[in-house]
């Protein structure tokens, strides 16, 4: 198989440069892994070369391969390409997803040979990433990480010649990350072409190959990953490696106050797949508590459940009385489906500030300590990056100032940087208002430092 090559690759919101022009050889059986900060123009990359834009952007350059050439500026000239030469794994692995459709059709759908073989490849597509009982599922009756992995089976069965994966590995438990890396190591195996966008530096530690390194959409280091992830020269690399949290200094948690809420024997089942049973949960007034489990366990649901989301098959849930509604609080794990999609980010949260009668300052303060300009409310959610809508949701709520708020997954779409001061400031803002946390994480390093106690499912 040949390189791809990328000829000035950039991309523009009017005039406003967005990602500087840069050049990149994509070479088979090499993974290239892109890491920078929220909001870089990292997924801007991947969606340039597929000409899948959101409305209002434009990319200029050039791919290359196999002595064609396709300008970048015509988004539709590489259609033909799709599922053969490129596939992308979306960021939003929900969005992605047919809603109407069940898992192992949608999963067939990539296949490019003979149609009576696509479902055999499917659902061995599937059996392999752990997800035998939910081929016959709707995406909405998926966890974040389960939908995650069906999305990769939809974008892989084709055998794309360049597999452009966007934060891959984001909601998945250790072990589904383990088959994942197996996965995109022998899509490389193969002889095929690699591009992964991702937070996870272990992750780009196993594929090896080549790491680019992005800062406010410029290349600000590019080498081999073996030398960028031990020897970094550039000062925001070093910073990114030096933020993971296992490297945070210890955080004083504030001790638990008057009870919230109680759950007894809740248990839930999804037709014969019983997710758990028999659960006993207390919350108490600012205390921190980290929820664990494998991806799929119900982690979500039982969240759901405690604010009253999700009806239990069993059991009760119990509130403290005189708390107004908007006490109870989610983050949700897919800052995309929490937000109107055709309403601008400014009126989403001027409508908050109005019904929970906080100034426009509040809002500023908050916009400034988690580092987004205020030029972003004047767009639409799907103008901005998962990073920064995640931070946008976060936002949001703290202003609701909550008794309890149950954070799903809630720096899933951070940098490592990003990560560290966005929980720093959840923490204080949560001590300042005495709000309970409820966190559901897949990272223990995370979980340790920002709780006091754990709850395995």
């Amino acid at each position: 198989m040949s390189t791809i090559h990328l000829h000035g690759l950039t991309v523009y919101q009017q005039q406003r440069c967005l990602l500087d022009p840069l050049d990149l050889g994509l070479h088979p059986g090499e993974a290239l892994t892109v890491l920078g900060e929220s909001g870089s123009g990292k997924s801007l990359l991947a969606h340039a070369i597929m000409g899948t834009l959101p409305a209002g952007l434009r990319a200029e350059g050039e791919l290359r391969t196999d002595g064609r050439r396709y300008p970048l500026h015509d988004a539709a000239n590489r259609r033909h390409l799709w599922g053969e030469l490129l596939a992308i794994l979306p960021q939003e692995p929900v969005t992605a997803l047919d809603p109407t459709m069940r898992v192992l059709p949608q999963v067939a759908e990539g296949w490019r040979g003979d149609g009576h073989l696509a479902r055999d490849a499917a659902r061995r597509r599937l059996d392999s990433l752990g997800l035998q009982a939910a081929e016959h599922h709707y995406p909405h009756q998926l966890s974040g990480g389960m939908a995650q992995r069906v999305a990769f089976a939809a974008a892989t069965l084709g055998g794309a010649r360049l597999l452009l994966a966007d934060e891959p590995s984001k909601g998945l438990d250790s072990a589904a990350c383990d088959t994942l890396r197996r996965l995109l190591q022998q899509h490389l195996d193969s002889g095929q072409c690699l591009l992964t966008i991702t937070h996870d530096i272990a992750l780009a530690r196993a594929l090896g190959g080549q790491v680019l390194v992005m800062q406010g959409g410029e290349v600000v280091e590019h080498g081999p990953a073996s030398r960028i992830l031990s020897r970094p020269a550039h000062p925001y690399t070093q910073a990114l490696l030096a933020a993971e949290p296992q490297a945070w200094p210890a955080i004083a948690h504030p001790a638990a106050g008057d009870w919230l809420l109680q759950g007894r024997g809740l248990a839930k089942a999804y037709g014969s797949q019983q997710l758990f049973r028999d659960v006993d949960i207390d919350l108490a007034a600012g205390e921190r508590v980290a929820l664990l489990a494998a991806s799929g366990a119900g982690k979500s649901t039982l969240g759901n459940m405690l604010l009253g989301l999700t009806r239990a098959d069993h059991g009760s849930v119990r509130y403290r009385d005189g708390l107004p509604r908007t006490a109870w609080q989610k983050l949700y794990q897919d800052p995309v489906q929490a937000f109107a999609p055709r309403v601008p980010l400014h009126t989403a949260l001027h409508d908050v500030l109005k019904r929970c009668g906080q100034p426009w300052s509040a809002l500023e303060a908050l916009l400034h300590r988690l580092k987004l300009g205020p030029a972003l409310l004047q767009r639409l959610p799907s103008q901005v990056s998962g990073g920064e809508l995640q931070r946008l949701a976060l936002i949001r709520t703290l202003l609701l100032r909550p008794a309890l708020l149950f954070a799903d997954e809630p720096t899933s779409r951070l940098d490592p940087l990003t990560q560290r001061d966005t929980v720093h400031c959840l923490l204080d803002e949560l001590g300042r208002i005495g709000c309970a946390l409820l966190l559901v994480t897949h990272d223990a390093a995370l979980a340790d430092k920002a709780t006091a106690r754990r709850i395995r499912l």
